[in-house]
């Protein structure tokens, strides 16, 4: 679950999200150059902090918040109760644990990327038998407490998706570019997670805020890998932007960034069909539909010269954008939400 800058990497922020996960034999050759971090001072405390990715585990958290806070909505009580406090807590250990054993799994690998050497495990400040003992006890304990405190459905789902996005996900990541597809799926799901914590029952509502979420997540994608490619390649991660020629992964990229933008049009428009939110939420959606759309245009000139330096700029202007509409998305869905009780 993974939604964040790191979203590339986590959720999927969101999940989550949510980070990139890879088995991966370095030689001493190709690590001397970035094995070496700069000297800080570390405590337990601070590494189990960067174990758990506190912004990732926020974003996610937000995501829910707004699914159960409709899903509240649509059985006619209000979302400020104990129940949204328990699902939180529960789904916070499960993000948490997953990111716990994707460090894990990536704790060589992290070694020979430029913002990820000082990690904990890579830095063998924390044990391999020590992280997969912490990252298994919160996925586990986390998953047993939700389908207590909140329903069955809850618990699984929560589960389910930590297990995807560690076991399916992760190794992916070295043999095949859809991984980013495929890991979009588990990056989704605080959507469905939220409503069923709210429901106890998987309803198109929530699909809808799934599919949301799921369809953000390409041009964000893209943006980053574009950014970082040179990063991702040196890790042997596969990428539209590092598995072709850079003609052809500058167009494949682009393109898309392109097709997903296009598709969040009618996809934001969808709870408004679903009559979850109202006509003001529909104007706003198609305002910020706009200018994602209008970013991955931009994003585009890459495809006129891959090489070009300024690319760069044009990546993290598209990343930029999608960090910023996802919550005014979301703000504007809260605020025009059908049966809103604010108290």
């Amino acid at each position: 679950m993974r939604v964040s800058l790191d979203v590339a990497e986590s959720m999927p922020c969101i999940a989550s999200v949510i980070a990139l996960s890879l088995r991966f034999d370095v030689s001493t050759a190709a690590t001397s150059t970035v094995e070496t971090s700069p000297a800080r001072s570390h405590t337990l405390l601070s590494d189990y902090a960067i174990l758990a990715k506190p912004r990732v585990s926020l974003m996610v958290m937000i995501y829910v918040a707004a699914s159960f806070y409709l899903g509240s909505l649509a059985s006619g009580i209000s979302p400020f109760h104990l129940g949204l406090l328990k699902a939180l807590f529960g789904i916070g250990l499960v993000t948490a644990g997953s990111s716990v054993l994707n460090q894990a799994i990536e704790r060589v690998s992290d070694r020979r990327r430029a913002r990820t050497p000082d990690r904990p495990m890579a830095q063998h400040r924390i044990g391999l038998a020590h992280g997969l003992i912490i990252g298994f006890l919160l996925v586990c304990g986390g998953s047993i407490y939700l389908t207590w405190a909140t329903n069955p459905i809850t618990g699984m789902l929560t589960l389910l998706t930590a297990v995807s996005y560690v076991a399916i996900y992760t190794p992916l990541k070295r043999i095949t570019s859809l991984n980013t597809f495929i890991g979009a799926f588990p990056g989704a799901v605080p959507g469905l997670i939220g409503w069923t914590a709210a429901r106890g029952v998987i309803e198109w509502p929530a699909v809808a805020l799934f599919a949301i979420l799921f369809v953000w997540q390409f041009p964000h994608f893209m943006a980053i890998g574009w950014l970082y490619r040179a990063d991702y390649a040196r890790a042997g991660i596969r990428l539209a932007a590092t598995q072709q020629p850079p003609s052809a992964a500058a167009r494949s990229s682009a393109l898309q960034a392109l097709l997903y933008a296009v598709l969040m049009i009618p996809v934001s428009l969808w709870p408004t069909w679903l009559h979850i939110t109202g006509t003001p939420y529909a104007i706003a959606a198609i305002l910020l539909d706009a200018g994602y759309l209008a970013a991955t245009i931009r994003f585009l000139r890459i495809t006129r010269a891959p090489e070009d330096p300024r690319n760069r700029a044009l990546a993290r202007q598209l990343l930029k954008v999608s960090v910023i509409y996802l919550p005014l998305l979301l703000a504007a869905m809260l605020l025009d939400a059908k049966g809103r009780l604010l108290f």
